[in-house]
């Protein structure tokens, strides 16, 4: 099987109202990349964009008449769930479940501006004994 570089044999597809904020979100609380240029609609909106985190691929699109929102849940591994935590509140981010030490790390859960749920977890984190 050739897959192509940088991509995974899974990865999620989101098509969203604000693909273009979504991407601006993404690199202000996790440091995503752009991996590809974006191609645009004649109406200026997302037709299909590709962004990494830590060498994991999102694929990402504007919703139109026939392709309808379609939002995640996502669990990301950072190095700070802490400071990840407050970069998402910080960019429009709702908590879900505040930060918390459990057995596979420490953790919290968001939702984005644009409808996604993230489950961020860090697991060398200081807090944790």
């Amino acid at each position: 099987m050739n897959i192509p570089a940088a991509h995974q044999t899974i990865m999620p597809y989101l098509i969203l109202q604000g693909a273009s904020k979504f991407i601006d979100f993404t690199k202000n609380v996790f440091g995503a990349a752009e991996t590809t240029t974006k191609s645009l609609r004649e109406d200026g909106t997302v037709m299909h964009a590709e962004i990494t985190l830590n060498g994991s691929t999102i694929m990402v699109t504007d919703e139109t008449p026939d392709w309808v929102k379609q939002t995640a849940n996502l669990f990301v591994y950072v190095h700070n769930a802490d400071e990840t935590y407050q970069k998402a509140i910080q960019n429009g981010a709702v908590s879900l479940m505040e930060l918390s030490n459990q057995d596979y790390g420490r953790t919290c859960g968001v939702t984005d501006p644009f409808g996604n749920v993230w489950w961020i977890t860090s697991v060398n984190n200081p807090h944790l004994n």
